[in-house]
């Protein structure tokens, strides 16, 4: 073999090895925590040792990863086909067979108290992204009994919102929640809007009297409890793993199981945030509840632009090293032999 065929062969080789290198993390988790979702709640109590039956039922069903992963409840590539790839049944599983123990139903999960009118709403965000939520609430006479099917949820979300600012690491923004009574569900969808990725989220919610069984109140995990969980969840708080190939889930890392799927958030409905201003320079929040600007949040932290990872850019550079460097050694051997 010739030199220069033997540093092209080189020069490929090397280049391949570099594509094929574990890409980087992509950054988006997060779950509601006012309303506390089904997981959250769960994940606060203790996974190894929750208080409540409802989530000693979900965890004897989904087992403890899938709570130490509760920020991850999610389809990869739904690209806003959420009632086409979520069966009735398994609306807080987002039909992920890993988190089967959030479609328990029971009238006993923890829940928030929570009443009609003005509410601001606050959503986990573990890795902050671009995208729009939508909320819906059950409609009446719902049953908790039974399994959540999609004609459960009213037709039309209550509240839409893009890109609501950050607070603490919180996503916070505000709606108003329809006059209901009794024990009711928030849905929630988040969907990126860098990605077909999906997020989402059941919330138990008592308006006045609990018509359902005795439950206690849910409670949102503490930073503390979130940072001592980083340790024994298999999803990075600053990502997740290449997808599925065979269902498209999102890996969720060591674990077993699947991550989320998104789509694109409706129009405006009832109680609809406005959208944040396109400015260069955001305004500052008008109250001290009001969320804070779009791309931003309490810490400084500035959400995502794109879905890339942290790959993208190491074999963008790699692969051109090696590319300049094999064209070099090519052209010094040309140039040896015309001499």
């Amino acid at each position: 073999m010739t030199s220069r065929r033997s540093a092209a062969v080189v020069t490929v080789g090397t280049v391949l090895a570099l594509a094929g290198l574990p890409a980087g993390p992509a950054f988006a988790h997060g779950s509601m925590t006012d309303p506390v979702s089904r997981v959250s709640a769960c994940y606060a109590e203790g996974p190894e040792s929750p208080r409540s039956a409802a989530c000693k039922a979900a965890v004897a069903a989904s087992g403890t990863q899938a709570f130490y992963d509760w920020n991850a409840v999610n389809i990869a590539n739904a690209a806003g086909q959420h009632r086409q790839l979520i069966p009735d049944g398994k609306l807080c599983s987002a039909g992920n067979d890993k988190y089967r123990g959030l479609d328990l139903a029971r009238a006993d999960w923890p829940a928030s108290k929570l009443s009609s009118g003005a509410h601001t709403f606050r959503y986990k965000g573990t890795a902050p992204h671009r995208g729009s939520f939508e909320l819906y609430v059950t409609k009446d006479g719902y049953d908790p009994s039974k399994p959540l099917k999609w004609s459960d949820l009213e037709a039309k979300p209550f509240l839409t919102v893009t890109d609501p600012g950050m607070q603490n690491g919180d996503y916070v923004f505000q709606g108003t929640v329809p006059k209901k009574s009794g024990r009711h569900l928030i849905y929630s969808i988040w969907q990126r809007s860098d990605s077909p990725e999906a997020f989402y989220t059941c919330s138990d919610v008592v308006f006045g009297q609990d018509n359902g069984s005795p439950a206690p109140g849910a409670s949102a995990p503490t930073e503390q409890q979130i940072e001592d969980g980083k340790g024994q969840s298999s999803v990075e708080h600053g990502g997740h793993g290449d997808d599925d190939p065979a269902t498209g889930a999102g890996d969720t890392g060591a674990g077993t199981g699947g991550a989320g799927k998104t789509g694109t958030a409706g129009t405006g409905a009832e109680g609809t945030a406005a959208p944040a201003s396109s400015s260069s320079a955001p305004a500052a929040p008008s109250s001290p509840n009001a969320p804070a600007p779009a791309g931003t949040s309490g810490s400084g932290v500035e959400l995502a632009e794109t879905g890339g990872d942290a790959g993208t850019p190491y074999l963008a550079i790699g692969g051109a090293a090696v590319l300049a460097a094999g064209a070099a050694v090519l052209f010094g051997t040309a140039r040896r032999r015309r001499a």
